[in-house]
This record gives C-alpha cells, sequence and structure tokens, in this order.
C-alpha cells in the first residue's frame, strides 16, 4: 500500500469513526446538526484520537449544544470510545467510489460510457443544506449566500381597508356625486350611471424589532441580513434595534446595496452586543411610535431571546400595550430550536401571554416559515 492509499484509508477510517459516534449520540436522544459534524470531524484531524481526553473535550465542544445533554453525551462517549480502544484488529474500512453531482438545477449529459462496477451517486445541494444550517455555526460567506436567498423571500402581509377611498368598478360603495355629475356632462346632463367610491385596500404595515443585545450576537447579524431583505422589498416596512435604548434603522436599511447597507445600520446602533432592557425599550417604541400611530392595525414581529436585565413585568405590561394596538404580534426566538427549550426566562415569559406566534428563527428555513405566517 502506497502512502496515499493509506492516507486515504486512514481518512476513510477516521469518517466511519466520526459517523458512527454521531450516529450513536442522535440514537440517545440528543440532535447533531450536520455543521456540528462536520466541525468534530475536522477538530480531530487537529487533536487526533490516541488521546481520549483530547476526543472527549472536542466533542463536547462541537457536538453538545445545551448542559442539560452532557450526561447523555458522557455516558454514549464512553461505551462507544471504549469499544473502539478494546484490544484486536479493527477490519480495514471498504472504499467506495462516489460520484458527487452538484445540483444546480441543469440536466445532466447524455452519452459516455458506462462504468463496469456502479458508483453511488451523491446529490448535493448547497441551497438546500444552507437552508437547515444553524447560523451561529455559519461562516462570513454563507451569510451573505444566505442573504441573497433571503431577497427571493416574498414578505406580504395581508390587505386591510385604507381611510382613502377608490372609484368603484361596480355600482356600489358610497356615491360619488362629483364624478357622477362630470359623466353626466357627456350625456348633455343627463346621469346615464352613479358613480360610487369604496375604501381602498392597502398591505398592513410591517414592524421587525431586533434584540442587538449581547446575547443575540451569534444570530442578530443574520437576522438583520432578513430585516433588510424585508425593507427593500417593498413598502410600509419599519425597523427598530433594541438594547440597552431604541434605535431606528429604517432609513440606513433603506439601500439596496446590502454591504452598504449594513455598515450604515451596524454604526447607527451605538449599544451593538451590549445589555439589553426590554421593558424599558419597549416603553420608549410604545409612547414614540408603537401606540401613537406605527403599530395600529400592523403586523408587529419581535427577534429576541428573551434574555432581559430589567423587571418582566414592564416587559409584560409593554407586550400588553403593543398587543391592544397591533392586528398581530409575533415573537421569534432562535433558542426555541435548542432539544428541550422552555421559556423560562423572565423576560420571555411575561412576554409570552401577549404573542400570537411564537416561532424559531435559528436558520433560512424557520425564517421562511416567518415569512408564511407574517402572510398568514
Amino acid at each position: 500500500m502506497t502512502e496515499t492509499e493509506g492516507a486515504l484509508v486512514e481518512s476513510r477510517h477516521l469518517d466511519h469513526m466520526v459517523v458512527g459516534f454521531v450516529a450513536a449520540l442522535r440514537d440517545a436522544g440528543l440532535t447533531v446538526p450536520v455543521g456540528s459534524t462536520i466541525v468534530f470531524r475536522r477538530s480531530l484531524e487537529l487533536v487526533g484520537v490516541d488521546r481520549s481526553l483530547a476526543v472527549y473535550w472536542a466533542g463536547r465542544a462541537t457536538l453538545v449544544t445545551c448542559p442539560e445533554d452532557l450526561d447523555v453525551f458522557d455516558a454514549v462517549f464512553d461505551a462507544y470510545w471504549q469499544h473502539r480502544d478494546q484490544p484486536g484488529e479493527q477490519p480495514e474500512p471498504e472504499i467506495e467510489h462516489l460520484t458527487i453531482a452538484l445540483d444546480d438545477g441543469a440536466d445532466d449529459g447524455e452519452g459516455g460510457e458506462v462504468a463496469d462496477e456502479p458508483d453511488v451517486v451523491l446529490r448535493w445541494s448547497p441551497a438546500e443544506v444552507l437552508r437547515e444550517k444553524d447560523f451561529a455555526l455559519c461562516s462570513n460567506d454563507e451569510l451573505e449566500e444566505a442573504q441573497r436567498l433571503m431577497m427571493r423571500m416574498r414578505f406580504a402581509t395581508r390587505l386591510r381597508p385604507s381611510h382613502r377611498h377608490e372609484p368603484a368598478r361596480h355600482d356600489r360603495g358610497r356615491d360619488d356625486l362629483r364624478r357622477t355629475v362630470r359623466e353626466a356632462l357627456r350625456t348633455e346632463g343627463e346621469p346615464m350611471r352613479r358613480a360610487t367610491t369604496v375604501k381602498r385596500q392597502q398591505p398592513r404595515r410591517l414592524v421587525l424589532l431586533l434584540d442587538v443585545s449581547g446575547s443575540m450576537e451569534s444570530y442578530a447579524r443574520a437576522l438583520l441580513r432578513f430585516i433588510h431583505a424585508a425593507v427593500v422589498a417593498r413598502r410600509r416596512v419599519e425597523a427598530f434595534a433594541l438594547g440597552t435604548r431604541l434605535t431606528r434603522l429604517t432609513k440606513e436599511l433603506s439601500s439596496h446595496d446590502p454591504d452598504q447597507a449594513f455598515r450604515q445600520a451596524t454604526g447607527a446602533v451605538v449599544d451593538w452586543s451590549g445589555g439589553t432592557r426590554l421593558g424599558a425599550v419597549l416603553t420608549d417604541f410604545n409612547d414614540q411610535w408603537g401606540v401613537r400611530g406605527m403599530a395600529r392595525g400592523a403586523v408587529v414581529v419581535v427577534l429576541s431571546d428573551g434574555w432581559d436585565r430589567g423587571d418582566p413585568g414592564v416587559l409584560g405590561e409593554q407586550m400588553a400595550r403593543l398587543h391592544r394596538v397591533a392586528h398581530r404580534v409575533v415573537w421569534v426566538n432562535p433558542l426555541k430550536s435548542t432539544p428541550g427549550y422552555a421559556p423560562l426566562a423572565g423576560g420571555m415569559a411575561a412576554a409570552l401571554p401577549h404573542v400570537d406566534e411564537f416561532i424559531e428563527g435559528h436558520n433560512l428555513a424557520s425564517l421562511e416559515q416567518l415569512a408564511a405566517v407574517v402572510a398568514a
């Protein structure tokens, strides 16, 4: 066996070990994303598999997402890796020939020779993988690609009657005396048809409130890209940042250049990745903007993990005020996707009774669900 073939066999052997361990964790009830598996595989290349302690900490740092899973992880690790360390000859993994096809929508070419031995063909779609990947595990390039997919989303809200009227197509609605007389002049003053008006229909306003505190750091930048896509996609969208103070970002995010909009928005928020006072900041929003008109009849979306350093009672009171004037209140919490999550944080527990929809917001698929909920 040459040196190249030996390295290939060793790499395949490591792949089998990683896949087997992750499968054992999933069988035990842990949720292990594909991205975490890849990071664990890369970490083993750096620390090696000769030392069990190094393998343990590499797996614990990359595969465990919440403290409640530590006991299960420890039990599965002991059972799996002790079995791997038992003396005896380990069978060499069988090398399969794989053909990876990029699923970009193009048709496969016809013709060509047929191989003597059938290969396993895998179809891989980068867009589909990115839809399910947690924003906290995405690189900058993946976030930029995610933003391009966000720009294709349809940000629509249900129509509502406005205070303005428009000509009715049929003979119904409120009489329009001026237009009736104007049309009668064409028939020598004889009114042949009664002109009417109806209330104009317009989309409901969409208000997006993004928590930019330190606890939301791993998700805030991805969600800001989502808000930018919503602002430039349609009219009647308002965006605010919530931290230790209230910052309006509608003007900064109105640029169609994503990089420029992102720079302007992050430059305007002076308390980015700082503390959070959701109750006090929502009080400012309700007093200055929301209750005074912006949130009336609107769809209000709060993107936050619900951690509040202030009084939870204030947050509950302000959410009740907001719910009374808004058409619908949606709360997006990226932590909701964590296995075993419960809204036990004081702020989240106080706000939840005044929320119409409580959904996840940790990846593209959940944001697509949010767009559907807003349009429902």
